[in-house]
């Protein structure tokens, strides 16, 4: 099978070229592909959809794993759609980690077809305490992700497209939305790394004592960015915060004690605010005086640009970690500095 292997990735590649990407998966024809879940060094293969798992277990495991992200450096999430290799990593992997939730139902369909008896499967939103994504005063209701939606499957009545928004936005406040973003709260962050070197420890017993040991050492580092964050809402002399933007953050205002305004929920798909929610942001600092608007990271920041030339507010970047860009990628940024940073930028904000 290892000599079949790029084979097929050869074939799938190609296949895709002539084809144009990024057409609907047929996910059957990956049944017969079986993993090997170790590398020709005898390490197990790990693979995550996005950043904060692969860092954890960069931190946990160091080079006693194989470790791949599936999620381009630089890329956005939401939009996110694997490619033939990247199915054949996920088939090759002895331990799977992926969010969970809304923006991962790619995930559970494409391992629905697999054989999966040689994997671990690991879902972070079930390590913690997941909360609801909650649309807050001036909050625009987002369009949620449809997964099953393609260019090919479109209607042309616009009547029908408008009769489906609104139905889309009754839709969102019948059903329960979990928050993914679970690892903006150190305290989750905390939960998950626990959690994750458990699930290691049990797969490669061999490597169970490196693993524990490098475990407590990060998580004392995470315990002490959890103080750091408590030090700033304890001397804060406000606590509210408001984003031009989406709003990844549910788990940190939860935890941390803060109240927001944002003009969407974490996962929402829309970038352009209407008049009436620029309008309440903008009306909404220049009431309080905030002295920061926020974006998120690959954000095009037309939003909070706006707010800032409207109000004199300032404006920072509070860090998901969802993704990072290419050059922090090939720097090592991790996610401890990028919410070190966020410690920063949001005592300015609560000042």
């Amino acid at each position: 099978m290892k000599k079949l292997l790029p084979l097929i990735v050869l074939f799938a590649l190609i296949l895709t070229a002539l084809t144009g990407c990024r057409e609907r998966l047929d996910t059957s024809r990956w049944r017969a592909v079986q993993g090997a879940v170790r590398d020709a060094d005898g390490r197990l293969n790990v693979t995550t959809t996005n950043f904060p798992p692969f860092d954890f277990i960069r931190e946990i495991a160091g080079d006693r794993v194989n470790l791949s992200m599936l999620l381009p450096p630089g890329a956005e999430n939401h939009s996110f759609e694997p490619s033939p290799r990247d199915i054949i990593t996920m088939q090759n992997s002895g331990l799977f980690i992926y969010t969970g939730g809304e923006s991962d139902m790619w995930v559970d369909r494409i391992l629905g077809s697999m054989n999966t008896d040689t994997m671990r499967i690991f879902s972070m939103i079930n390590a913690v305490e997941a909360l609801e994504e909650e649309i807050v005063e001036g909050m625009e209701a987002p369009h949620r992700h449809d997964h099953d939606h393609h260019d090919d499957d479109h209607h042309d009545d616009h009547h029908d497209d408008e009769h489906d928004d609104e139905h889309d936005d009754d839709h969102y406040h019948d059903e329960i939305v979990l928050d993914e973003h679970v690892w903006t709260s150190p305290k989750n962050a905390i939960l998950i790394v626990r959690a994750l070197t458990e699930t290691l420890s049990e797969i490669d017993p061999a490597n169970a004592g490196f693993y524990r040991e490098n475990a407590a050492a990060y998580i004392e580092a995470l315990q002490e960015l959890d103080a750091a964050f408590e030090d700033v809402i304890a001397a804060a002399g406000r606590r509210t915060i408001v984003f031009g933007d989406r709003f990844p953050f549910r788990y940190l205002a939860h935890d941390y004690g803060l109240e927001y305004f944002a003009a969407f929920p974490g996962c929402s798909t829309q970038t352009e605010p209407s008049a009436a929610t620029v309008a309440f942001l903008i009306n909404k600092i220049r009431a309080e005086q905030i002295p920061v608007v926020f974006h998120v990271e690959l954000s095009n920041e037309r939003m909070a640009d706006t707010i800032s030339s409207e109000t004199g507010a300032g404006k920072l970047l509070l860090h998901a970690a969802h993704n990072i860009t290419r050059a922090d990628f090939d720097a090592g940024v991790s996610y401890l500095e990028i919410m070190h940073r966020n410690v920063v930028h949001l005592r300015q904000a609560l000042q």
